[in-house]
């Protein structure tokens, strides 16, 4: 729908009609300008790194977010994180912002679905109202509120004069004493921790992080306890528990006080209060191997004491009521009849059947929310929105349509137009034709990506964007069409009897040396089959959907360990240290330490970050910059952009084999544009997930399982990556691919449809066969709808 142009009559409130933006320059975007109408559907679509998220959440959603935060006090201000003004020259017509992005749910472990909806708080009122026996009040329900009682004397002023009483207090919680509300016990392998046949100086200790070259080396020689040469298996008994289980206790090394813990309950407060999910890779690898965990036997894994588990509403405690499926949970709330609680039921019933209505009724309350997939946490967030009665506000989605099969689109198209039409406005970044065609209004950024990018291409409906030159009005209307021939497989991986989560003892063999597909609906169980029972397999390399862990030093170079040869070329060649070439260690700009910028914190108001004098936001000692290497310095090096960064490196005098490599597979995934040195927390999520596969694709290991690699990509990308996907399988390897793109399927040479719907009602392969096969089929909802895209 075309920008309404403001009323020169009547009341002159209904001329605010619109949002406008005047020369925004939000990280890659040239000046922009556009108009955007309130209380309708928006779509920014283009290439990924085009700038529509430096648009739509940088700019426009960043400075709603910024203003909101000015109305508070200066007070309040300071509890709060401070952002700076977006780099625009106006912002007008402004409404309240409410983000919904794909950020992970935090991952503390005592975080689950039920906690971070509030649906647990309802549920313990209730009980605390309806359960029989009567435990107590809410808390004693709660799995995160230990039970304790004291008495003691008590000293307060009276009539002037000084009293003395004995007071007695008691709290009633509801966690389980044994593994204090988290559910799992765990034991540790002693020999995973430390090798017995070292001492501590020959570095005994196999714990990450623990090096005798460090702060812990300094701690175990001069705390006294040990003799650091002495091999750790002829410890006494008492050496060995000082070094194992100790409590913190205070001690002095070369006149600096320190703080000695114990190895089990340093990796106890450091490692294991984290959720498994948010780990490091390397982290997460050494806690599966030192430390077994197993359901508390006290409480079976329920996180909560007998007495709050003896306490019933309609034959169910709210341990039950927490591990069902949340479908069912909200049948059975609604045959609760109870007057007393009935504004309860109610606030109740609207909250689970919102979870059923957007697609996620399959989960159940005790989930853990670091378990939940990018697009699982962000309709987990459209929750609490879905029955407000506010209306004006604008809601920014990103990519909502993440991990939804083609038939839950649908019922997510719904929910948007839902809310555009109690008159709020939305904005949705989006890829997916089927999204696209229901705005009102489309953005559409471009040309290309990166510096290519960062301007408006098109504006106006979808029909027009049909017909536009762009290079999403071109490929708006492309499909993939069936292969003639398909590959034979080579091998076969059998799984046999999988039953964790909801799957229902399948049997199933993944072919091998082909392009496998796996899909079905939301919830069916795809990710518990691979994952659970492929992924863990010699020879499998895994390429998922978590996050890329990296500071704003972090940068591509960095992460993909690019930087490691390009370092010790520049350091062969000039006859120096490679060390020198490293903006975090001795290279480092003295004033900005490596950074680039200066960061000047005004307490309550905005952060400011400006470019280093000294280096002028190089990052590197004017020193370091004097060597070169095929005729450039480290920092112009890193400020290349991939595709030139690949030819410099192939030949000539810059050539370098290990770096060609490196660069060569990063621009086969579709990175040519961006810059070597360009930190990682400014690429957008397709960014980061194909500098993993990237990343990945070097490793040895000859099956690949990629889950969900289309996520960020545009139309015209995701032909990119069935090329790139084919040149795998040509090498030789084997591509297991978890995927929703109907693209992708036909592309397949064999699919696996799990279904036929989500949680208890999946758990069972539908079909086997070739996407031709499957779409003659066409008796699964995965089967109708890809004959629906491919004869479309």
């Amino acid at each position: 729908m075309a920008a309404s142009t403001p009323q020169t009559s009547g009341h002159p409130a209904d001329t605010h009609d619109l949002i406008r933006v005047d020369g925004a320059r939000v990280n890659n975007l040239k000046d922009v300008s556009v108009q955007i109408p309130k209380r309708r559907l928006t779509v920014f679509t283009g290439v990924s790194g085009s700038g529509k998220s430096s648009l739509v959440f940088g700019t426009i959603a960043a400075e709603s977010q910024r203003l909101i935060n000015e109305t508070y006090s200066a007070f309040l201000q300071g509890f709060m994180p401070t952002m700076a003004r977006p780099d625009v020259d106006l912002l007008d017509g402004l409404t309240t912002a409410i983000l919904v992005d794909q950020e992970r749910m935090g991952a503390n472990s005592r975080s689950t679905v039920g906690t971070v909806t509030d649906v647990n708080a309802l549920l313990r009122i209730l009980f605390s109202r309806l359960g029989e026996p009567h435990v107590g009040g809410p808390q004693a329900y709660s799995f995160n509120v230990a039970s304790i009682s004291g008495a003691g004397a008590v000293k307060f002023e009276k009539g002037g004069e000084t009293v003395k009483e004995r007071r007695e207090f008691s709290i009633q919680g509801g966690q389980c004493p044994r593994c204090e509300g988290m559910g799992r016990v765990s034991d540790f392998d002693l020999t995973a921790l430390f090798d017995a046949d070292k001492s501590l100086n020959e570095s005994a200790i196999l714990i990450p992080g623990y090096s005798m070259d460090g702060w812990y080396g300094r701690i175990f020689r001069g705390v006294g306890w040990f003799d650091p040469d002495k091999k750790l298996g002829k410890f006494t008994k008492s050496e060995l528990a000082d070094l194992l289980h100790k409590e913190a206790t205070k001690i002095k090394i070369d006149g600096i006080n320190l703080t000695y813990l114990g190895l089990i309950p340093q990796m106890q407060k450091s490692m294991l209060s984290k959720d498994p999910e948010a780990m490091q890779p390397h982290i997460r690898a050494f806690v599966d191997k030192a430390v077994i965990f197993t359901a508390c036997p006290d409480c079976g894994g329920t996180r909560l004491n007998e007495q709050a588990r003896s306490s019933k509403v309609a034959g169910l405690n709210i341990a039950e009521a927490c591990a069902m499926q949340i479908s069912d949970l909200a049948a059975w709330v609604r045959e609760l009849s109870e007057p007393s609680v009935a504004p309860l039921l109610k606030g109740l019933q609207e909250t689970l059947d919102s979870f059923v209505d957007i697609g996620l009724g399959y989960l159940s309350l005790d989930r853990s929310s670091g378990s939940l997939s990018g697009g699982e946490a962000q309709r987990t967030k459209m929750i609490r929105h879905l029955g407000s009665s506010l209306t004006d506000v604008t809601y920014v989605f990103d990519e909502p349509t993440i991990g939804l099969h083609p038939h839950d689109i649908d019922r997510m198209n719904n929910l948007l137009l839902q809310l555009r039409d109690k008159g709020n406005t939305v904005l949705v970044v989006e890829h997916k034709p089927e999204t696209i065609a229901i705005a009102d209004r489309v953005v559409d950024m471009g040309p290309k990506a990166g510096t290519a990018g960062g301007e408006i291409v098109f504006e106006g409906t979808v029909e027009e964007l049909r017909s536009a030159s762009t290079l999403t009005g071109q490929h708006l209307g492309y499909r993939a069409s069936l292969k003639e021939e398909v590959r034979s497989a080579t091998g076969r991986i059998e799984v046999r009897g999988a039953s964790s989560h909801n799957l229902r003892d399948v049997d199933v063999d993944v072919p091998l040396g082909v392009l496998c597909v796996v899909t079905g609906v939301a919830g069916s169980g795809k990710s518990s089959l691979i994952h659970g029972s492929v992924a863990e397999r010699d020879g499998v390399v895994v390429i998922d959907q978590g996050a890329i862990k990296g500071s704003r030093r972090s940068n591509p170079a960095t992460y993909t360990s690019l930087l490691e040869p390009i370092r010790k070329a520049f350091a062969k060649a000039n006859g120096v240290k490679p060390a020198l070439f490293s903006a975090n260690s001795e290279g480092a700009c003295p004033t900005c330490k490596g950074a680039g910028v200066i960061y000047t914190d005004l307490g309550v108001m905005d952060t400011v970050a400006t470019p280093c004098e000294d280096c002028e936001g190089k990052r590197y000692n004017a020193d370091v910059l004097q060597y070169t290497f095929g005729g450039r310095n480290i920092a112009e090096v890193l400020a290349l952009p991939v595709a030139e960064a690949e030819e410099f490196f192939s030949d000539g005098v810059g050539r370098l084999p290990a770096a060609h490599k490196i660069l060569q597979r990063m621009n086969d995934v579709g990175l040519g544009y961006v810059s070597l040195g360009q930190p990682l927390t400014t690429l957008s999520g397709g960014e980061r997930q194909r500098l993993k596969l990237a990343t990945h694709l070097g490793n040895d290991g000859g099956v690949y399982v990629l889950d969900e690699p289309t996520t960020g990509l545009h139309l015209a990308d995701v032909e990119n990556l069935l090329g790139l996907l084919d040149r795998i399988v040509e090498s030789g390897k084997s591509v297991i691919v978890i995927e929703h793109h109907q693209a992708v399927m036909a592309h397949a040479d064999w699919i696996i449809d799990l279904g036929p719907g989500a949680g208890h009602d999946g758990g069972t392969i539908v079909f086997e066969g070739t996407p031709a096969d499957l779409v003659k089929d066409a008796s699964t909802l995965t089967g109708q709808h890809l004959k629906a895209y491919v004869s479309g």
